[in-house]
């Protein structure tokens, strides 16, 4: 890797989102690390990507829910590519739906979901941290939803994922203020309805849905922290 390509770690970035995201950094010449539950589909889809884009891709095994893979993952990067500068929070589950409402919930898709959207992305924040940290530089963004937003939230549905979200993004606003001066800049993204094998039904392409995560990825140091955006604009807490 030269010592001017920036790294960048995705996580569920083997399908949809992620993996747009991953494409798109790429195209931008960054070094990126396509991560997912299935090594082999993860070393699939970087190979696919490599031999298309500017910059580099390769695949590793990640499971977000998983201590023991998340440290081992990071620690891979750490040895393997001497840096992380940017950190993509993308892999998530929705598991409730329109039937499923807070008043009789289903706490064992709920902790599923937290175990995987929220907490499973503080893990992996714990992990890139202290090297952002220790270099000056970093991105992560964490890929939220409209639905996370109190202000924009009149519905009962899907409450295990709205709550998973929510908790993400004060994960986000908790981290930016602690990294507050240090270079590392925090921020939360919706990508929107976006069409991808969750909703196969969405209209918004997923090159439009991954465009803000990949901005707030590529931002320049004078870039915005502890922020939610949709479409590039703050979005409404």
């Amino acid at each position: 890797m030269s010592t001017a390509r920036r790294l960048a770690v995705v996580t569920g970035g083997n399908r949809g989102i992620g993996l747009e995201i991953c494409r798109q950094l790429a195209e931008r010449d960054y070094h990126v690390v396509l991560t997912a539950r299935d090594p082999d589909r993860a070393d699939e889809q970087a190979r696919s990507l490599d031999a298309t884009c500017p910059g580099e891709v390769s695949g590793l095994g990640l499971d977000v829910v998983d201590a023991e893979s998340v440290v081992s993952a990071f620690r891979h990067v750490r040895t393997h590519h001497g840096r992380i500068d940017v950190f993509v929070n993308n892999a998530g589950i929705a598991v409730d739906g329109p039937e499923h409402r807070p008043s009789a919930p289903d706490f064992t898709r709920v902790r599923r979901t937290l175990e995987t959207n929220l907490l499973g992305a503080w893990r992996c924040c714990a992990e890139v941290v202290p090297e952002m940290r220790a270099r000056g530089y970093g991105r992560i963004v964490n890929l939220s939803s409209t639905m996370a937003s109190l202000d924009l939230t009149g519905s009962a549905s899907s409450p295990a994922y709205r709550i998973s979200k929510t908790g993400l993004n004060m994960l986000t606003r908790t981290l930016a203020a602690e990294l507050e001066g240090t270079g590392v800049l925090v921020n939360a993204a919706s990508p929107g309805y976006t069409r991808t094998d969750m909703s196969p039904d969405a209209e918004r392409p997923v090159e439009v849905g991954a465009d803000t995560p990949v901005w707030l990825a590529t931002l320049p140091d004078t870039g915005p922290t502890g922020q939610f955006f949709f479409d590039r604009q703050p979005l409404a807490w």
